[in-house]
């Protein structure tokens, strides 16, 4: 081997260690940089020079082996290694780290690439962003909040500016029923004094006589058409129904709750004010008797259900010459042990709406105790305030065996809302307890304890799950999905060319990308306000250093003492 030779390959070796001394420079350079993957230098030898040849064994000869001589080192491959960094809590809630071999994908200027940081924030349109400004990728939801995977897309998030309200569909119940009550066995009974119409043949006012024929027993008109007939006072159950009026013989239903032309039509409209059901048997309502021209309300059992309506609380034209066309008699109250609750649900656009709850005990057997409950609102869009009824069968100990027909529906025509409303009424113990029950007690007490539903509110902060799914905290309580952050997997992420930037792109020997929802495809799992630190190991860096100068200063020593013995060489020429 000539001493030229000698030279040329130190200088392998110093071009060598020189790079792998850059390799771990660059490594301790981005020791602190987020999701930073270190990088290795691996050396392979060069060629080498043949000064002889190997040779077979031949008869009473051995064989040799061949004599060669190196000519240097090469660098063989420089490898990125993706091991997993260490983890960060950082309290940013668009901070993520990956807790497997996944990748976040980004797009930047219509290109896609991949990253490990997850130091992302929010632009001013509410994109998920990376430092350099590309946008997140992962999967967006539906109208209904439903996370749509397949197509990926920008990653929105628009925290303070988006609002939403939710419709009560359930309401669940809990207390107790006093078992020991007394049965119901009558409604409210009022009556008016007669009421005459010469028009008919029996001289008294029936179902079908006009309101301007109506007479008082003197002969005396009660009504004219235009007339209103306003109730004020009204009560059910002790609480004072709203104000509503009726106009006589009206066109329209201007300015009034109820119109009509006959003495029926104001029987239907007290009925719907009152909210009397009835289904639950044939002597509840509004009837009048054609042999004597009297008005008779026939309310509903229990206490919780009597009404009260006196002559002051009809009143004539009350806003220009008020006066009491009819003379009112209350025969009876209502009786029957019973409850009323009272809780507020709301409809799909937030408004609220109050919703009364009565609950009546209709039977006592060998078996148990049989209740019924009203639901009813003032709320309903129409006047009639009865929304539905149904029966509650408790066993001998007192525990709830069936709820019948526990479901109402609510109107809302004229509000712009979802019509009609269904709300699922819910009686039954639950695995946290709760629940109606019917057991002896002094009084009966009943409560709405939990409900769906709520008024308008704004995304106020949002949380990333390790699926990657972005869920909105919303400051009326609700909490609905905004997006799902996607991972990318490759079959050789060491193959992916780094573009800066902590950015990855697609070569040719990385493999094509597998998007999927963290916990997929052996991407691992999303942390949420955490990021991954550089995966460099400073000690291990250290001892590569050590190494790579400690070869570079032997090269060069190889490289210096060559030349000395071609310094000697030449000055014995000379």
């Amino acid at each position: 081997m000539s001493l030229t030779s000698a030279l040329f390959t130190s200088l392998t070796g110093l071009s060598a260690n020189s790079l792998a001394i850059q390799v771990s420079g660059d490594n301790i350079a981005n020791s602190n940089t987020p999701g930073y993957k270190a990088s290795r230098i691996d050396f392979e030898t060069s060629l080498s020079q043949t000064v002889r040849p190997a040779s077979e064994p031949l008869g009473e000869s051995g064989g040799t082996n061949g004599v060669q001589i190196g000519l240097g080192v090469n660098v063989g491959a420089i490898t990125r290694h993706f091991t997993n960094g260490s983890l960060s809590p950082t309290g940013r809630n668009t901070d993520m780290a990956i807790e497997g071999n996944g990748f976040f994908q980004v797009n930047q200027s219509d290109s896609t690439f991949f990253t490990r940081a997850g130091n992302f924030a929010l632009d001013s349109e509410f994109k998920l962003v990376a430092p350099n400004g590309g946008r997140v990728q992962g999967f967006g939801v539906d109208s209904n909040f439903n996370v749509l995977e397949g197509q990926v897309g920008d990653i929105t998030v628009p925290v303070g500016s988006l609002t939403l309200a939710e419709a009560t569909r359930n309401v669940r119940f809990d207390g107790n029923l006093n078992a020991n009550g007394d049965v119901a066995m009558q409604g409210t009974l009022i009556n008016t004094t007669p009421l005459f119409d010469p028009n008919q043949g029996s001289g008294f006012a029936d179902v079908a006589s006009l309101l301007t024929d109506l007479e008082d027993g003197g002969g005396t008109a009660l009504f004219s058409a235009g007339d209103t007939i306003t109730i004020r006072g009204a009560a059910k159950g002790g609480s004072t129904l709203p104000d509503h009026t009726f106009e006589v013989g009206a066109s329209n239903t201007t300015g009034s709750d109820a119109f009509g032309t006959t003495l029926g039509d104001f029987a239907n409209f007290l009925n719907a004010m009152f909210g009397l059901d009835e289904s639950v048997g044939p002597t509840v309502g509004i009837t009048v008797d054609n042999a004597t021209g009297v008005l008779t309300i026939q309310g509903n059992t229990g206490t919780a259900n009597d009404l009260t309506l006196e002559s002051n609380h009809v009143l004539l034209n009350v806003d220009t010459n008020p006066a009491q066309p009819f003379d009112l008699d209350k025969a009876q109250s209502a009786d029957g042990e019973s409850v009323r609750t009272t809780f507020v649900g709301f409809d799909s656009l937030g408004t609220p709406m109050t919703l009364d709850l009565t609950v009546v005990l209709e039977d006592k057997g060998t078996t148990g105790t049989q209740w019924r409950f009203y639901a009813q609102s003032g709320d309903d869009s129409d006047l009639d305030r009865a929304l539905g009824t149904g029966t509650l069968t408790f066993d001998t100990n007192g525990q709830l065996t069936s709820a019948l027909d526990a479901s109402v529906a609510i109107d809302r025509l004229g509000t712009g809302a979802t019509t009609p409303q269904q709300i699922a009424l819910d009686f039954s113990v639950s695995e946290s307890g709760g629940g109606l029950s019917a057991l002896t007690d002094s009084i009966s007490q009943v409560t709405a304890v939990s409900q769906d539903g709520s008024p308008i509110g704004s995304l106020r902060d949002f949380t990333v799950g390790q699926d990657g799914t972005i869920k909105g905290v919303f400051s009326n309580g609700l909490l609905r999905d905004l997006g799902r952050v996607a991972l990318a997997t490759f079959s050789n992420p060491s193959g992916l060319q780094h573009v800066g930037g902590n950015l990855f792109q697609v070569s040719a020997n990385s493999g094509d990308p597998t998007v999927v929802s963290a916990g997929g495809a052996g991407t691992g799992r999303i942390i949420g306000g955490a990021l991954e630190l550089s995966n460099v190991d400073l000690s291990n860096e250290f001892i590569n250093l050590i190494t790579a100068s400690t070869g570079f200063s032997a090269s060069s020593r190889v490289l210096s003492t060559s030349d000395e013995m071609l310094q000697e060489l030449l000055a014995i020429v000379r």
